[in-house]
């Protein structure tokens, strides 16, 4: 096997959750161009069509689930979904909510449901995924650079699910690797466009991107790559990592 070969991901079935917007299409992607087969979860079922059409167009198929990841029973439901789909390889946790309420002024209700999705839900889909995964699967948990250093928002609940989602790899990882042979890793991005980044205020994005070591918003595809290598064999001496892609926020 030549060292490209080790980025392909050929014979697998990759779940990505998220899939409707956002990094969820481009990682999608990168995955089909590797050669995997999709399973696209995501709460509006209606927009998932337009992801699995970009899969499509890359010579792959792409199975359309709606999934809520805060409910156990969906990330169950799911699984089952994809493990008939094809042999599972490949987990990306992407799905996530943001707020941006002051600490003074948030409700429980408001600060839980941001965790229901970005931590509680990952766990489960963790959970499901890994009792239908290959023998040397990957799980590739998206967190967030938020996680590991403030942004000049408010964002209490964002940050605390991010940086626990940090501690769930790394604790999977020490509890799978060896027993299941499945790598638990994962990615802290810094400013992408997406539909978080639609609800900052005017000039918000700009001001904070201008201060980084490079200057500049990161692209989608620059995200995907760092995904597709945590999930091929290229990666297949990394679990518990957190490999960051942030322009240099987490220096800055």
């Amino acid at each position: 096997m030549s060292i490209l070969d080790k980025f392909r991901l050929d014979g697998q079935v990759a779940i990505v959750t998220g899939a409707t917007s956002g990094l969820g299409i481009p990682i999608a992607c990168a995955l089909a161009e590797a050669g995997a087969d999709i399973v696209l979860a995501g709460r509006r079922a209606d927009r998932l069509k337009g992801t699995a059409s970009l899969v499509q167009e890359r010579g792959r198929r792409a199975l359309r689930v709606q999934t809520d990841i805060s409910s156990p029973a969906d990330c169950q439901a799911l699984a089952k979904e994809a493990a008939i789909f094809g042999p599972v390889g490949v987990l990306v946790n992407n799905a996530g909510i943001a707020t941006a309420i002051p600490a003074s002024r948030e409700t429980p209700k408001e600060f839980q449901s941001v965790l229901d999705v970005n931590l509680s839900g990952a766990y489960w889909m963790a959970q499901a995924a890994a009792s239908v995964m290959n023998d040397g699967g990957s799980i590739i948990n998206i967190s967030s650079a938020i996680g590991l250093v403030t942004a000049g928002l408010p964002q209490a609940a964002y940050s605390a699910s991010k940086a626990g989602l940090l501690g769930l790899t790394r604790d999977l990882a020490g509890q799978w690797s060896s027993r299941k042979n499945i790598r638990v890793n994962a990615i802290t991005p810094g400013y992408f466009i997406s539909e978080m980044s639609d609800t900052f205020a005017d000039g918000y994005l700009e001001s904070r991107v201008k201060t980084l070591p490079i200057p500049r918003v990161g692209d989608g595809g620059e995200l995907a790559a760092a995904v597709l290598f945590l999930a091929s064999a290229g990666a297949s001496y990394i679990t518990g990592a957190t490999l960051t892609v942030d322009g240099g926020l987490t220096i800055s």
